[in-house]
């Protein structure tokens, strides 16, 4: 049987189609092979996951620097409104240091206004018969004390000084005892006695030096001051 080929250049095409398709084929199979190495399969597993353990860290530490970004932030603004608090509340501390002292001063004063009263009142209960004073004073005087030893208890003791006459010499020995009997006096000392005529009569002139002491609480009486009201 005998055929005619009408169409010219067809079996070129046949044939170069034919060898295009052995190409593609053998190219793929190349690369096939190149699959099968191992070792070629473990170096690109490595890479892939190397690649992507930097990326996550990398990631992770971006959100780690702007979570502690924040939290360094706000933890500024805290430190500086705490700042404000605590300047606000040492202030507040020094104010009431100050009226504290204040007050203890007040007091420390107020409480010495009954002082003489005190005395005169124990020198005249201790006062025997027959003697007479001439001068209650307070001696050693010069001696400048602040309101802040008198609060603080810091304070010399007063020193006070009696001089009288008696015409009974046994007399300053009594009143002697009796005026250190007092919580309120200690450390009576006769510092002397002289003789001397007045009137016509013979008088014992004595100085005693004493000194002023602040009795327990328990030693001094108080009754309520009653104001009458018409």
């Amino acid at each position: 049987m005998i055929e005619i080929n009408l169409l010219p250049g067809a079996r070129k095409k046949t044939k170069s189609s034919g060898s295009s398709s052995v190409d593609v084929r053998a190219m793929f199979g190349s690369f096939a092979e190149r699959f099968k190495d191992p070792w070629l399969g473990f170096a690109i597993g490595g890479v892939t996951i190397g690649a992507l353990a930097i990326g996550y860290l990398e990631w992770s530490q971006r959100r780690e620097t702007t979570q502690l970004e924040e939290a360094e932030r706000i933890a500024v603004q805290d430190s500086a409104k705490f700042d404000v608090t605590v300047k606000e509340f040492r202030k507040l501390e020094a104010q009431r240091d100050s009226i504290v002292r204040q007050m203890a001063v007040i007091a420390a004063i107020d409480g010495e206004r009954f002082v003489w009263p005190h005395i005169m009142d124990e020198i005249s209960r201790a006062l025997p018969t027959y003697m007479w004073l001439r001068s209650v004073t307070q001696s050693g005087g010069g001696q400048t004390v602040t309101p802040e030893q008198v609060a603080a208890g810091l304070a010399p003791k007063m020193a006070i000084r009696i001089i009288g006459i008696t015409v009974d010499v046994q007399a300053v020995t009594i009143f002697a005892k009796q005026l250190e009997a007092s919580p309120f006096l200690e450390n009576v000392v006769i510092q002397g006695t002289k003789t001397e005529r007045q009137e016509g009569k013979d008088v014992i002139e004595f100085t005693f030096d004493m000194n002023y002491v602040k009795p327990e609480a328990s030693a001094i009486r108080t009754v309520p001051l009653t104001i009458a009201v018409r």
